[in-house]
């Protein structure tokens, strides 16, 4: 990188350099014309005479050399070294612990940089899954469905209002319970006080007649592992009923259900977290208003900027 205050570029210094070997100027006075010192000049016209052809060509015997030093007298031996990063892959210890080693004996600060050199201070993460995307070509195929847990409140609090000396008094939580249709991105939502089996069973069947006025036939319903869905002996009732298929995702692996935990975002940002509500109860009364925009007016771009009941005419041809 050229200095900020450098009076010379290589386009200038070349110019310099041709005073004194075309114009036949003195050393003195190509460095006066450039404005430098005639050590300066001497030493740029030393390295245009000792280039090569193509060193002068590209002009790069007249640009800035590194200023890192060519030895290291002091540096850690290059065998002590490699004994250093091939125990820290081995054993992952940290640079204290391995400064402990009776064969390594060294500050923990000089076996961190021995480390950085050598390209593993730092472990390898582990490889990300491959992203799996699916979708089912048909509305009804799969459901997602989950819960998305809020606070209830008496009046707003101060991160809609600003003021921190009034904080609103959290008076207990309240559970969207929401199922997503895989194919259209349609989608159903209540809010419930808990999270109870009952309450689940309840909702589903809601949710189900819901869909199915719309044309949509539940085949597959997909949850995580929560105790109200996998010990739920009247969900499982329903689902048998119904001849509905439960699919459960791997533990800890919530992006298989990713729709209705993607949508949950959705929710909270444009809904929950929109508008300063006067309270919860007013923020609960406006869900229905906003869940008719998001089904049937509001795009989304993995449905071609369409909302989600124009997925459904267009595949079952049910007009809603």
């Amino acid at each position: 990188m050229q200095h900020a205050n450098s009076p010379l570029t290589p386009n200038g210094r070349l110019r310099m350099v041709r005073l004194v070997e075309e114009e036949k100027f003195t050393f003195e006075a190509a460095a006066a014309a450039s404005n430098v010192a005639k050590s300066t000049c001497w030493e740029w016209v030393r390295r245009w005479r000792a280039a090569s052809e193509l060193e002068r060509r590209d002009l790069g015997c007249l640009a800035d050399r590194s200023s890192r030093p060519k030895r290291y007298p002091s540096q850690v031996p290059a065998q002590e070294a490699e004994l250093i990063c091939e125990r820290r892959r081995r054993t992952g210890w940290s640079p204290m612990r391995l400064a402990d080693e009776p064969d390594i004996a060294r500050p923990h600060s000089t076996v961190h940089r021995v480390l950085q050199r050598g390209g593993c201070s730092r472990l390898p993460r582990a490889e990300a899954p491959a992203v799996v995307r699916y979708e089912w070509p048909c509305p009804g195929n799969l459901l997602h469905m989950d819960t998305k847990k809020l606070g209830r409140f008496e009046a707003p609090g101060h991160a809609l209002t600003g003021d921190r000396r009034q904080r609103s008094r959290r008076v207990g939580w309240e559970f969207c319970h929401s199922i997503v249709d895989d194919c259209s991105r349609l989608v159903y939502t209540e809010i419930h006080d808990d999270e109870r089996a009952a309450t689940v069973t309840g909702f589903t069947t809601r949710a189900f007649d819901w869909f199915a006025d719309r044309g949509i036939v539940v085949e597959r319903l997909m949850t995580d592992n929560h105790f109200s869905y996998t010990k739920n002996r009247s969900l499982a009732e329903l689902l048998d009923q119904r001849a509905v298929s439960h699919l459960r995702i791997r533990p800890y692996t919530p992006r298989t259900n990713g729709k209705v935990e993607r949508f949950h975002q959705t929710l909270t940002r444009e809904w929950a977290y929109a508008l300063e509500y006067a309270s919860s109860e007013a923020r609960r009364q406006a869900l229905p208003h906003w869940l008719c925009h998001y089904n049937e007016r509001r795009s989304h771009s993995s449905l071609g900027r369409r909302p989600p009941i124009a997925r459904v005419r267009d595949v079952i041809g049910f007009d809603t």
